[in-house]
């Protein structure tokens, strides 16, 4: 519901139209309708459903011709980085072994044990299920590329370091070599 009501509340100040529903992704096209909706945002969904596939294929059928689907995803290469620079070499060797590069299949993150299992994706793991689903993967970006590299970074940072920080990540976040390293990807598939 917090989800929902964040969206609703920007819609309403900027006197935009919107309609959220609450439901689960694999009854989407029952509660939307069928090539209803313009736009559906994925945004952490990928990381939690039973099927990343599934959920993809019923975005994609709500979809109407020309609408779009914006994923955000985590990216499994880089929690291989995040752990190993953490100096959670196990953890990141365990990551490692189950990334599936080239596959839609997701590396499951086995790092906290009793933790619910967050799934990590490659970029090209969810260029293949948007792909799969039967749409047309768009534009990518890498989203944090360094900014979780630098933790601590701005209590004794010079004021100017945020900003050129800002710089950096807009500037990566373009180049398709950093997209898997980057904390998190988003990537459009069109109908």
């Amino acid at each position: 519901p917090d989800s929902l009501a964040a969206p609703q509340r920007r819609a309403a100040e900027m006197d935009v139209a919107i309609t959220a529903v609450q439901g689960d992704v694999a009854d989407l096209a029952v509660v939307a309708g069928e090539q209803s909706a313009d736009l559906v945002l994925c945004h952490s969904v990928l990381e939690y459903v039973d099927s990343p596939a599934d959920a993809m294929a019923a975005i994609a059928a709500v979809l109407r011709p020309g609408g779009a689907v914006s994923v955000l995803a985590a990216s499994a290469v880089a929690a291989v980085i995040h752990r190993a620079l953490a100096g959670r070499f196990d953890e990141a060797r365990r990551l490692l072994a189950g990334i599936s590069t080239g596959s839609s299949r997701p590396a499951a993150d086995t790092a906290e044990p009793g933790a619910a299992r967050a799934r990590r994706f490659t970029m090209a793991g969810v260029v293949g299920l948007i792909e799969e689903a039967g749409l047309r993967a768009g534009t990518a970006h890498g989203i944090r590329v360094f900014a979780d590299l630098v933790p601590g970074m701005f209590a004794d940072a010079d004021p100017g370091a945020a900003d050129a920080l800002l710089a950096l990540e807009q500037a990566a976040s373009v180049h398709p070599a950093f997209h898997d390293i980057a904390t998190q990807f988003h990537i459009l598939g069109y109908r």
